[in-house]
């Protein structure tokens, strides 16, 4: 599911490894240097095995689990982060994961501020067989949501996914509608959006965090989704990400299909790292 390790940098499986063993290790997986350096002060033991190392990194992800709020149906999903996260892409793998579920699902194409969002978001709903709710480039994206919730009411649709401009002229520009936005979902559904959610490109590093801080600041972030574990020694990237920002990790995408977004497991995720690391015990 993860590639943690390029192949002709994979380390000896073993029972235990020294500290100065395990930095290079975790940092060649791609988690941050300040988070290895934080494990590794507080390991006390000479040679961590397995069993340390699971808990030493479980506790980074401590914050990653998530609580689905009480609504009323049309469960209502605001999508947000920066243009190149692969923001358009991941709605329509929520979209497809939804579906998979028996769930009815409405698109609202929100990111007024580029065109290509626009088709896009619009190309995926035709693939996907689903509705989208959509306007042309310029237009008022607050309208866009207003009219997406109303049209999930009257057809008795189960989830709503709004997509949102990544980039305005400044980040206030983008502050303020992105609270225009919240406030329209509001008064169109009571209680919307249930959930904002942030797209991070995994492979971004100190530059995610900064952004989903940025995000948090401007509407409050309730859970984030990660992108971009395909391919190349970048899962450890999570570690330090969820360390940093302390928000639930819904899902993380491991490549371009539908198909390619899963439900993110903290203990999955830490034993596929372990399992390319340590021997199987007997």
């Amino acid at each position: 599911m993860f590639s943690f390790f390029r192949k002709k940098n994979t380390p000896q499986k073993r029972k235990f490894f020294t500290k100065d063993e395990l930095e290079d290790v975790l940092l060649e997986a791609d988690v941050e240097y300040e988070l290895v350096e934080i494990i590794l002060e507080q390991t006390y033991q000479s040679k961590i095995t397995r069993d340390i190392l699971r808990s030493k990194l479980l506790a980074t992800l401590a914050h990653t689990s998530y609580k689905e709020p009480e609504f009323k149906t049309p469960f209502v999903e605001l999508v947000v982060g920066v243009n190149g996260a692969g923001k358009t892409t991941t709605i329509s793998k929520l979209a497809s994961y939804y579906k998979e579920q028996g769930k009815k699902v409405l698109l609202g194409a929100g990111d007024t501020f580029r065109a290509a969002a626009i088709e896009q978001l619009t190309l995926w709903a035709k693939k996907l067989d689903i509705p989208i709710v959509s306007s042309k480039q310029g237009h008022d994206s607050s309208a866009v949501a207003y009219d997406a919730i109303d049209s999930a009411k009257s057809k008795n649709i189960d989830h709503v996914i709004i997509d949102t401009a990544g980039r305005l002229h400044t980040q206030t520009n983008l502050a303020n509608e992105l609270k225009k936005i919240h406030r329209i979902c509001d008064k169109a559904h009571s209680g919307a959006p249930h959930r904002t959610v942030l797209v991070i490109d995994g492979t971004q590093g100190n530059s995610a965090i900064a952004q989903a801080k940025a995000f948090n600041e401007m509407i409050g972030i309730d859970a984030i989704i990660i992108t971009k574990l395909d391919g190349t020694a970048k899962g450890g990237s999570v570690f330090s990400i969820a360390y940093a920002l302390e928000l639930p990790i819904l899902f993380v995408g491991t490549g371009e299909q539908p198909k390619d977004l899963k439900p993110f497991d903290k203990y999955e995720f830490v034993d596929t790292l372990l399992d390319a690391l340590f021997e199987l015990e007997n």
